[in-house]
This record gives structure tokens, sequence and C-alpha cells, in this order.
């Protein structure tokens, strides 16, 4: 018997999403022979223990029966179980140094630790995530800070719609300025944001026209690529040279800093990837960019004046275009920056449902088996130890990098 544990949320503030839902573990429970799933009591969890309970789910506060934890985001030391196999986003693979006390905790009590965000399919693509859900939040935000700005037209917050299906029905009736939007990025966060575009029925454009051309509708440039990189002395792109050597690659998206309103930031990120524009850029005249979703949210990355986290509550703040501190929003002379770490945590059931099928679907049947190469290659650590996938994690380990 396979025993799965769905542990609580303890990282502060705390996240209400799941890796599967009451509904997703009754599935498992009638179609995979021998499992058993176990929830772990939580007052802030986006689906309540009695429905868990009402699915035919064990809900109680020991765990140690459970072969395999499932949480979301990263846990607290103080709540690891020594021993045990987890599955979370750790946030260690780029070595993060406010993780390192998380990965030293995880080998001195010889836990295995899979990362949701190192599960790739063969060709590098994510299996497993949030990002589309970032994606819809990040891009509604978006929205609704530049008309917050420039009192064209109102959008509520995404939390005051139930679920997906009823924020949709919110835009009904909106009507958009002649405002361009750049959109940044090809994976499922990409794929939110122009979610959003088309329900609010704005208009993909080629990045020629949106150089050359005005228009009398909102319209958006899809950038991605070959669209946004080129190597510095070839002129050409490709993917996979990009990916290994980015410093000899540089950014295009300069040539559109003067004919964007709003950026939609949905690129994968890391240090040595060259940055969207730089501090800099946005003293000139021709910056014309007033709002910003950084929906990938690196603080000083791709989009250089991120200048950190804010939180679902109060999700934008600006920053002044001359001397690069962080402000209030709206201000003349500012840009605003829409940056927020947990952006799904808006829609937490509809984002969980997506997460849990993703994860039932690709991932856990392997599990269930014993294993596969896919996840191998995301095992950060096995009873403790650093896999081969990770050795380059060991200064990390090893508090000497």
């Amino acid at each position: 018997m396979r025993v799965i544990g769905l542990i609580r949320e303890g990282k502060v503030p705390a996240d209400n999403r799941v890796a599967l839902t009451p509904a997703q573990c009754r599935w498992l429970l009638q179609h995979v022979p021998g499992t058993r799933i176990i929830v772990q009591s939580s007052a802030t969890r986006c689906f309540t223990d009695n429905e868990y309970e009402r699915s035919g789910v064990e809900v109680q506060e020991d765990l140690a029966e459970c072969d395999l934890l499932l949480g979301i985001k990263e846990v607290p030391v103080e709540m690891l179980i020594p021993g045990k196999t987890y599955m979370f986003f750790s946030h260690t693979r780029k070595k993060q140094p406010y993780n390192q006390r998380l990965m030293h905790a995880m080998v001195e009590k010889k836990i295995t630790i899979i990362d949701y965000e190192c599960l790739e399919h063969e060709d590098g693509q994510r299996i497993i995530g949030f990002g589309f859900f970032a994606g819809i939040v990040g891009a509604h935000n978006g929205m609704m800070a530049f008309g917050n700005r420039s009192g064209a037209y109102a959008l509520g917050r995404v939390g005051e719609s139930r679920d997906y299906r009823e924020l949709i029905h919110t835009y009904f009736g909106l009507r958009l300025p002649n405002i361009r939007i750049a959109i940044t990025g090809s994976g499922r966060v990409a794929h939110g944001i122009l979610e959003i575009m088309n329900l609010m029925d704005v208009q993909d454009i080629e990045p020629d026209e949106f150089l050359s051309k005005e228009f009398t509708y909102p319209v958006y440039v899809h950038l991605k690529g070959s669209t946004l990189y080129r190597h510095k002395t070839k002129g050409t792109y490709t993917r996979q040279e990009f990916h290994e050597n980015p410093q000899d690659y540089e950014c295009l998206f300069r040539h559109y800093l003067g004919y964007t309103d709003i950026l939609m930031n949905g690129i994968y990120w890391e240090p040595g990837i060259p940055r969207l524009f730089e501090m800099d850029d946005m003293k000139d005249s021709n910056f014309r960019i007033k709002t910003i979703a950084d929906i990938t949210d690196d603080k000083n990355g791709s989009v250089p004046c991120n200048l950190g986290d804010q939180t679902i509550e109060d999700p934008v703040y600006g920053v002044d275009k001359i001397s690069g501190e962080k402000t209030i929003p709206y201000l003349p002379g500012s840009v605003d920056v829409m940056a927020v770490g947990n952006l799904p945590n808006e829609l937490p059931k509809d984002a969980s449902r997506y997460f849990g099928e993703q994860l039932i679907k690709y991932v856990l049947e392997d599990l269930l088996k014993g294993g596969s190469s896919m996840i191998d290659k995301a095992t950060i650590l096995k009873d403790g130890q650093l896999t081969e996938h990770f050795e380059y994690l060991r200064g990390y380990v090893n508090g000497e990098w």
C-alpha cells in the first residue's frame, strides 16, 4: 500500500492551495488500488477538512504513516519529518539564499525532496506548475493597475469573484482605451496572459506592426524566442544555444520601450540571461511604459525595477523613473510594478484543480510504480544526499558558495 499525505501549509503568509482536491483524492482512491490518502487538518486550505472527509479521505494531524508527502510552498524547518519523501516547490535550485537553512535541514533529516519545478519533459518544458493561473491573475492585476492609474476604466480584485468562471463575467462590457501591451514568454504563464487578452478583446498584432503603426483599439504583441533575443555576432536565435550560452545573446525589448504602455512579463529568468531593459533606460524621455506586471517575479531580474514582492492584498507599488526608489503607486514620474509571488492564491480552487490534474496525469502514476528517469531528474536530495543532477549545489549545501 502506498500512503499519500497532504501536508498543512506552514509558510507565512499561509498558502491556501493544495496539490490534490477532494474530488481528485476520491478518484485516486477509486482508480488506483492500494492507495491510501491522509490529509493533515488545516483551517486555511481552500477546501475544508469536511470536504476531504466526505470524499473518503482520512483527516488527522499525524502523517507518520505516509510514504509521500505533498505540499505547495517550502515546508518550515520545524515541520519537516525526518526520513520522508516530499514534493513541494523548494526554491533551492537557483541557490536561493533565503532557503539555504531549509536545504541544510533536509540534508540533516535525511529527506528526499522531489521538486515540482524540476519535473520536465525531455525537451526541457516544465510538466507541472501553477503558471497558467499566475498568468491569469497577473494579467488581470496588470490591467487593473493601468486602469487605476489612467482612470479610463475600473476593474475589481480577482478575489472578489468566487471562481474563474465568475471572473470572466466581470469582463462583459469592459471597454479599454487604445492601449499597447507587450507580452513576453512562451510557457504556461504567457498562455494565461494571452487568455485574459482574448477575454478582454485585445487584438494580437505582429512585432513590425507594433513598432510602425497606430491603432484605434487595444492591441498586444507577443514576444518570445527570436523576436525577443538575438545572438550578438550571428544575428540569429537558437533555443538550445540560447539556454546553454545566454551571455552570447542580446535582448531586443529595448526597441519596444517607446511603444509600450503595459508590459506583461512571463519569461523564465536566471543570472546570465539578458534583462528586458536596465534601470537607466527608465530615465529616457522615450520610455513609455506606465505599468509592469512582472508575473514571473524575479527581484532585480528580467525586470530590473522589480524591487521585491508585494502581497495579494496590496499588489502594486511605484518605482521612481529617475531615482529608482520605491514609491506608492500611480504617481507622476513613476512606473507601477505588480509583483506578487503567490498570484494563483487569488483563484485557489481553480488553480488547485489544474495543478492536481497535471500531477495525476504525468507524475503520480510513475511515483506509485517506483519512479522514472523524469522523477530522478527532479529529485534534488535522496535520503539527504545530493543526487547527480544537482551536484552543482554542493557549495550551497556546504555553505561554501
